[in-house]
């Protein structure tokens, strides 16, 4: 199990609390590119995240995917269509292999450990804030601010750093960067292009490497 990213769902809890969750759920594996959650679909399971990421994903009525959030270890997945029983909203895929803990009849598992349910309601209210601040970023961001944005966010969760700079492996294709900025392809490989033209980042194939994370910081706003 890798270590939960800070302010994830595993992140908060004490071991008694892990502990009961191994024991009420089951572990499981997904390969990468495989869907874990469907959209629409309806279903009491949710999945704590223990390796590896996903991409949370929705798809407009022209079918446009639109990337909603990446979420590594530590991370709840499914817990508002577990509590409210309505259909899910987003598609969970994994950007990578990935690892986890199955957990059925979740709104009862709440029920029975009050302090968890605490804990939920705090995470989302975090993701309602995070939601507001994306769609103020919309209206205020060009595109390459937008960019930088989401740089900076990779940059700060799963940044190495080098000799060089810092090192993001990223999870996504252009085109997913693109659906999770709210920009297109070719919009997306312009934003990147001047960033690059900056002294900001160097690209490679499913990777960054950020020369300047203040500058990169500072455009991003």
């Amino acid at each position: 199990m890798s270590t939960p990213e800070p302010g994830e769902f595993l992140a908060l809890l004490t071991a008694e609390e892990i502990a009961d969750l191994r024991v009420a759920g089951r572990p499981r594996r997904w390969d990468r590119g495989t869907t874990v959650m469907s959209e629409g679909d309806t279903s009491d399971w949710v999945l704590v995240l223990t390796l590896g990421r996903v991409k949370v994903s929705s798809h407009t009525a022209v079918g446009t995917e639109v990337v909603l959030a990446v979420r590594g270890p530590g991370a709840l997945l499914g817990d508002m269509s577990a509590v409210d029983g309505g259909p899910r909203s987003g598609t969970v895929t994994a950007l990578e292999p990935i690892e986890g803990i199955v957990i059925r009849d979740f709104a009862t598992f709440l029920h029975d450990h009050g302090r968890m349910a605490v804990l939920l309601l705090q995470l989302i209210t975090g993701r309602l804030r995070d939601a507001d601040r994306k769609r103020i970023e919309y209206g205020a961001f060009d595109t390459t601010g937008r960019v930088a944005t989401r740089l900076v966010e990779l940059a700060e969760r799963y940044g190495e750093a080098t000799s060089e700079g810092v090192r993001v492996m990223l999870p996504l294709s252009q085109d997913e960067l693109a659906g999770w900025t709210g920009a297109s392809r070719e919009a997306v490989s312009k934003a990147l292009r001047s960033l690059r033209d900056r002294g900001l980042i160097e690209t490679g194939r499913r990777r960054v490497i950020i020369y300047d994370l203040e500058g990169l910081r500072k455009r991003a706003r």
